[in-house]
């Protein structure tokens, strides 16, 4: 008998990895799941001793308390005009930061952004030994919205973990985020197999932080997120927390935000036969700060009502998207959306603060001197300033938070920052 599907939910479209004709996507049909019999049976293997197919080039540190890991925000080393990682950290006292994404590459290979391997990728290892010279650690997060996860490709929960497996390895992790979104979530086998590895890792990997992460509503999650916790319990498998992401869906202020997260915590009561103190130490939240992707504004003040609703009902984790935005945009205060700027009125790290706050330090009082360097260091721009309204046809270019870009097909108010590799600006590099 045949069902009908639910109501498409909102995703979190600055997140996406790939861009297709200049436009986001909104709708992803359901994938299919391959099956890679003989790639999954070496796989199994694998996954059954924990051993891995890359060395480790990151030197594994002793590891932070959960708090920090149940802290650390999203960063894009990769894209979206990264900030120093080690400024961030003498700025604001964080620690722990939560690198994204990895998606799959083809043939159920983990890689950053589905195209930078991990066995041949040399920005994040700088990355990470730069956070953890500083007494810092990272987790890292696979999934995320769009593109190809490992659960869509790689045909069983054992060939899954084993994927992931590689990852934890290769980078000696702690701590692992599962951000489970559109268009996997959707699609049940996937989400068997991302469960399934969740569970694999946790058994051959003692001690690893797990979260996992999927979309907030206004009735605490959606169809899919309640099928996402439907297969955790069939499978016995309880994580760290389940965090919701309570943006991009209607949403006006914390204040429903916090209804978000109080509905959310019924939903795990009535799943998991939790109390709802259980329930709360089960449970997270992911922001988005400043401008989301369907226009809502979440600024300083929303941040610490929200941490205030985490702090006092002893929430499991609270943490953001992301830290390439926790910074005021260059000359227009609200440019539209970016995935390098807030839209909204700020100091640099102002809401990476929270975080530090939530993770029981307290954050400096005395801001740097200096502004934090960046991957690469701006220059005189003499390309006109991109704007949202004007219409751009293939060849023109424009200057943007100090990179030159170049159109390569129409396009008209998309961000350059935001476009990514597939998008319809070029990044020519910094001025």
């Amino acid at each position: 008998m045949e069902r009908a599907l639910p109501p498409h939910e909102p995703g979190q479209r600055i997140r996406q990895q790939h861009r297709r004709n200049g436009r986001r996507r909104t709708a992803v049909a359901v994938a299919g799941v391959l099956g890679l019999v003989a790639g999954g049976l070496a796989a199994v293997a694998a996954a059954g001793t924990g051993a891995a197919a890359t060395t480790t080039t990151t030197t594994a540190t002793t590891g932070l308390g959960s708090n920090w890991y149940a802290s650390a925000p999203y960063l894009m080393p990769e894209d979206n005009s990264p900030p120093d990682a080690a400024a961030v950290m003498d700025a604001t006292g964080q620690k722990a930061f939560q690198l994204a994404f990895i998606l799959d590459k083809g043939g159920c290979s983990p890689a950053w952004g589905g195209t930078s391997s991990i066995d041949t990728d040399t920005t994040m290892p700088a990355v990470i030994q730069a956070i953890r010279a500083k007494g810092g650690d990272v987790s890292v997060s696979v999934g995320g919205y769009g593109g190809t996860k490992l659960g869509q490709t790689c045909g069983t929960p054992e060939a899954t973990a084993a994927g992931y497996q590689k990852v934890v390895t290769k980078y000696g992790l702690k701590a692992i985020d599962f951000d489970l979104e559109e268009p996997e979530y959707e699609n049940a086998a996937a989400i068997h197999n991302e469960i399934g590895a969740a569970r694999i890792l946790q058994r051959n990997n003692p001690g690893l932080y797990i979260s996992i992460t999927t979309a907030g509503t206004g009735a605490g999650t959606g169809w899919f997120g309640q099928q996402m916790l439907n297969e955790a319990k069939s499978q016995g498998f309880t994580p760290d927390n389940y965090s919701i992401m309570p943006f991009d869906g209607g949403f006006n202020g914390a204040a429903a935000q916090t209804d978000a997260l109080v509905k959310f915590n019924g939903i795990l009561r009535t799943t998991f036969g939790w109390t709802e103190a259980d329930a709360y130490a089960h449970e997270g939240v992911s922001l988005m700060n400043g401008r989301t992707d369907a226009a809502e504004y979440f600024r300083q003040a929303d941040f610490q009502t929200v941490l205030d609703f985490a702090l006092a009902h002893k929430l499991a984790r609270y943490t953001y998207w992301s830290v390439n935005r926790d910074r005021q945009c260059p000359g227009t205060v609200d440019p539209g959306l970016s995935g390098s700027c807030s839209s909204v009125v700020q100091n640099d790290w102002d809401f990476t603060k929270f975080t530090v706050r939530f993770a029981g330090a307290t954050p400096p009082t005395t801001p740097p001197t200096t502004p934090p360097p960046t991957s690469s260091s701006p220059g005189v721009c003499t390309d006109p300033p991109w704007s949202a309204t004007t219409t751009y046809t293939g060849g023109n270019k424009v200057s943007y938070n100090g990179h030159k870009y170049h159109a390569k097909w129409w396009t008209l108010n998309e961000n350059p920052s935001a476009s990514g590799q597939w998008g319809v600006w070029a990044d020519d590099g910094p001025c």
